[in-house]
């Protein structure tokens, strides 16, 4: 068990123990406001490899990223289209925004097959904080499971990954309902002046009501 270390989100080694766990470009499990997710460095492209394999996912299906705040989403992405007010009423929150990626993202191996990025900032104390103290470096996410198996609201769903990961971080059953496993809503903000549902997910109808006061029109995927 040494290897796979499930230490308690309360305790007060966990941000430290996560963070060594990055830097030695391992990867993690920790909770977010969805679902429980599988996570390392955006940038080391040995651990995106490893993620890949851990969660036996195409490398061409992306991943997203996870950061702190604001200013490193606009560091990743071109947001310069996406107003301040209109990020500060969708983030933090149950969403993944889509948008074309920054140079500072580095990784030629992080989603090779397109040019965008899907950036998260989930509202979870102990994701936030570690984003934080990773020096807002961005944290590659994607949900804790096998590919095409069910999201885990729970550590124990997903206890045959462990001996695969640096070290599980445990905050309890994050979800009441079933319909948490659908995850976070993902929206493509690429295009000035609209947006396009690619996921569903938990927060749909919030999101759609501040994108349309906010005057972006809906794109459909043909």
């Amino acid at each position: 068990m040494a290897s796979h270390p499930v230490c308690s989100v309360d305790e007060e080694r966990a941000l430290d123990l996560a963070r060594q766990c990055l830097l030695a470009g391992q990867i993690i499990a920790l909770p977010t406001d969805t679902v429980y997710g599988l996570a390392c460095d955006a940038n080391n492209e040995q651990a995106i490899q490893r993620l890949y394999e851990i969660k036996g996912r195409d490398e061409h299906k992306p991943v997203a990223i996870c950061v702190h705040n604001i200013k490193a989403l606009r560091r990743y992405g071109q947001a310069d289209h996406l107003g301040d007010e209109l990020l500060t009423r969708l983030l933090p929150g149950p969403l993944t925004i889509v948008i074309e990626r920054a140079p500072a993202l580095s990784n030629p191996l992080l989603n090779p097959s397109t040019s965008k990025i899907g950036i998260r900032i989930p509202d979870f104390q102990f994701i936030r904080k570690l984003c934080g103290v990773w020096h807002e470096q961005p944290l590659a996410l994607t949900s804790a499971n096998r590919s095409s198996e069910p999201s885990s609201l729970q550590v124990e769903e997903f206890r045959c990954l462990w001996p695969q990961l640096g070290g599980i971080f445990d905050a309890g059953p994050i979800g009441l309902t079933e319909e948490r496993r659908l995850a976070s809503t993902v929206i493509d903000l690429a295009k000035p002046g609209s947006y396009t549902i690619v996921r569903a997910g938990v927060a749909l109808k919030e999101t759609r009501k501040v994108l349309e006061e906010y005057g972006l029109k809906e794109n459909k995927y043909q």
